[in-house]
């Protein structure tokens, strides 16, 4: 009987004993283990009208930020207004184009560029022999209303011929040709000439299609002039 007491009492004591003294320091921390267990027990899944009264999950809300730097992007360059230029005009040429263009009222968007090109055509007529020869046939272009020509002073075989332009193609220089025999010149040629000539080039930007449509009517009514994408 002595022994079943003693027993007893050390089986209390390690009781007592084992939580204070024994236990992870997980155990102890947490008051209440039993508490937090998952009861398999008391799961169980919900059905279709159970599902239906739960709320609604809301959409991720979108950064702002990156929506606004998104929609504050530059335009594509098909999106953005073109710059468009015309020429190439001979310096002596160019107030008759800056006349042309006054009626659009481009300011601060027509500007003026020069360049430096290798003119391989050109419409003339031929040398008349004398300084007295050149300046009768220039007094017949102005009868019939032309006035962009050059006498050719300079010794060799082109002297006294008539320079009506310098083209930089072949297309450019026969379109010249066939706005001067529309106008009664019978005597003008092209040919190759290779030489380097100034040309002035009138940039417009910010063109919009009402805009590109009017530069593309005074590029036609100027034969030999060229309409482009600003370089």
């Amino acid at each position: 009987m002595r022994a079943l007491f003693l027993l007893l009492v050390a089986i209390n004591l390690a009781l007592y004993a084992w939580p204070r003294y024994y236990a992870t320091a997980d155990s102890a921390a947490d008051p209440e283990p039993q508490r937090r267990e998952i009861k398999p027990a008391s799961i169980r899944l919900l059905t279709g009208p159970e599902l239906a009264d739960l709320p609604a999950l809301k959409p991720k809300p979108v950064n702002e930020a990156a929506r606004s730097a998104s929609a504050e992007a530059p335009p594509g360059p098909a999106a953005a207004a073109s710059c468009f230029e015309w020429g190439g005009f001979a310096v002596a040429e160019a107030p008759r184009a800056e006349k042309a263009l006054e009626p659009l009222a481009l300011g601060a968007r027509l500007s003026q560029r020069r360049s430096e090109e290798t003119a391989g055509w050109w419409v003339f007529i031929p040398p008349q022999g004398s300084r007295a020869g050149a300046s009768k046939k220039t007094a017949e272009l102005k009868a019939l209303g032309i006035e962009d020509y050059f006498i050719l002073q300079d010794e060799g075989k082109m002297r006294w011929a008539v320079s009506l332009g310098v083209f930089s193609s072949e297309e450019a220089a026969r379109s010249r040709l066939e706005a001067l025999r529309a106008k009664g010149v019978r005597s003008a040629l092209t040919g190759e000439r290779d030489t380097a000539v100034s040309k002035i080039w009138f940039q417009v930007r910010g063109a919009d299609a009402a805009l590109q449509g009017k530069l593309k009517e005074l590029a036609r009514e100027l034969p030999g002039t060229e309409l482009r994408n600003c370089q």
